[in-house]
């Protein structure tokens, strides 16, 4: 990929090379950590007044895509134990948004496919998603989105990372109060999680 920068962006990264800003808290491995936290913490914001959260959303998205998953395989893609996911799906069939039906080829499976209701809400949450970037990267023109998505694009393939399903799945749990993120190998408190 060629990337072309007009005069003032060559002079901002001069200058930032010069002052040493690329490094500790001017890093891109630290910008992207902070801002991925500020951008999954709107968007939980976000999605809270529809009664809807990020793991919501993303349970929802795989579902459509691949209506009739089993709640093995969608536990499986998104890398999340399955009897974690059982409480999740149990919430979203609660609510009307999904439903179990038993799957034609092994009876003792069941098949996750959207209700109405479910389709209408993946349209919010699309709603939503979109107001959200487009408030994320107000800063940004849309030559320069397209090229920051296509650069964190290669860096998630890079990093071995599944297309479209958030890597904190794997550590989410259900408490009291929602969805939680259990910090990685410690017995300390979860924090909120997209």
């Amino acid at each position: 990929m060629i990337i072309y920068l007009n005069r003032d962006s060559y002079e901002r990264i001069e200058a930032l090379a010069k002052t040493g800003h690329n490094r500790g808290s001017g890093s891109a491995a630290f910008l992207l950590a902070q801002v991925g936290a500020h951008a999954a913490a709107n968007f939980a914001e976000r999605l809270s007044p529809h009664q809807l959260t990020p793991p919501h959303a993303g349970i929802l998205r795989l579902i459509a895509r691949s209506p009739g998953l089993s709640q093995q395989e969608l536990a499986k893609r998104l890398r999340m134990h399955a009897s974690r996911l059982v409480a999740f799906v149990d919430e979203l069939e609660n609510k009307g948004l999904l439903q179990r039906q038993t799957s034609a080829e092994d009876r003792r499976v069941y098949a996750l496919h959207l209700t109405e209701e479910g389709k209408a809400a993946l349209d919010l949450i699309g709603q939503v998603a979109r107001e959200h970037q487009k408030a994320l990267c107000a800063a940004l023109s849309e030559e320069e989105r397209v090229l920051l998505a296509e650069l964190l694009l290669r860096i998630a393939q890079d990093q071995g990372l599944e297309a479209g399903v958030h890597p904190g799945f794997g550590r989410l749990t259900r408490e009291a109060g929602g969805p939680t993120l259990k910090g990685p190998g410690s017995d300390t408190p979860p924090v909120e999680s997209e």
